[in-house]
């Protein structure tokens, strides 16, 4: 069935990485709940550019993928969906995102063009450099900044300090899911950060990131108007990180899916639920 195909390509269930951190920006960004036509808007927004985002990944990516035996079972690389559909996906996923941004604050439908840039921009870093995480990340960590001004029109340190915790956590793991492909990516010439710097070397800038990550949350914390439950979702996600690294280490990639794909996903619902009840109380 070729809607199964597209929610395949796109690997919708994903949408749980970054869906909870565009909530967490929208509640701290009231300091209560926001109304249900703000997160009914930002919820929208969020499946269309993240549809269009890896809508435009697999495309661009379509001729590598095929010679990955990692993702040469994927849609395009196999022919379930050809080039043609998958462009006009990504153009009804531009129509939803746009339509969701007409609905927010005037400011958004300025800065709309900001995120597609760097959804186009994304998949052809890595044949030019190991720098292609940190650009994920920013991107990622577009998604607290977006819902932030989406509701406020205004852009505070302390959602650029949320977005850049974001970008700190998605550029850490996404530095472990490239020594999926360490092996693949040097006989290609593709650039990561495993390719420039070795496994330990990957190793080493997650660890890095994710101390970021829980220090910029903590900064946060102490400009925000906030509750106990934030501290206690910061934590949370500390535990959580250390968690996800003892799952993985040099030599012993075994259980990877399990820290990228699980332990991701329930950090961000994690945190999510600590700040929805700190905005509640």
């Amino acid at each position: 069935m070729t809607l199964t195909r597209f929610i395949s390509l796109v690997k919708f269930e994903h949408t749980i990485f970054a869906l909870p951190f565009a909530y967490v920006g929208a509640f701290l960004a009231v300091d209560g709940v926001p109304t249900a036509h703000d997160l009914l808007w930002i919820t929208v927004a969020m499946v269309g550019a993240r549809s269009l985002a890896m809508g435009l990944n697999r495309l661009i990516d379509a001729g590598i993928d095929g010679k990955n035996p990692r993702t040469a079972s994927r849609e395009l690389p196999t022919g379930q969906l050809s080039e043609p559909q998958v462009a006009m996906f990504c153009l009804v996923s531009l129509a939803v995102f746009l339509l969701a941004v007409f609905q927010l604050d005037p400011i958004v439908r300025w800065l709309w063009p900001i995120p597609v840039v760097g959804f186009v921009v994304y998949p052809y870093l890595k044949r030019f450099t190991w720098l292609s995480h940190l650009w994920l990340g920013a991107v990622d960590g577009l998604a607290p900044i977006g819902a932030w001004v989406a509701i406020t029109g205004e852009l505070p340190v302390e959602a650029w300090l949320l977005g850049a915790a974001v970008a700190c956590w998605v550029a850490g793991f996404d530095c472990f899911y490239a020594l999926l492909d360490l092996e693949f990516d040097r006989r290609e010439g593709l650039k990561s950060v495993a390719t420039q710097f070795g496994e330990r070397g990957a190793f080493w800038a997650a660890r890095v990131l994710h101390v970021a990550t829980i220090g910029l949350l903590l900064v946060d914390g102490v400009l925000l108007d906030i509750g106990v439950f934030y501290w206690l979702g910061v934590a949370a996600v500390a535990v959580l990180l250390i968690y996800e690294h003892s799952l993985v280490r040099p030599g012993n990639l075994r259980r990877l899916d399990a820290a990228f794909f699980l332990v991701n996903g329930i950090i961000s619902v994690t945190f999510f639920a600590f700040v929805l009840v700190d905005s509640l109380i």
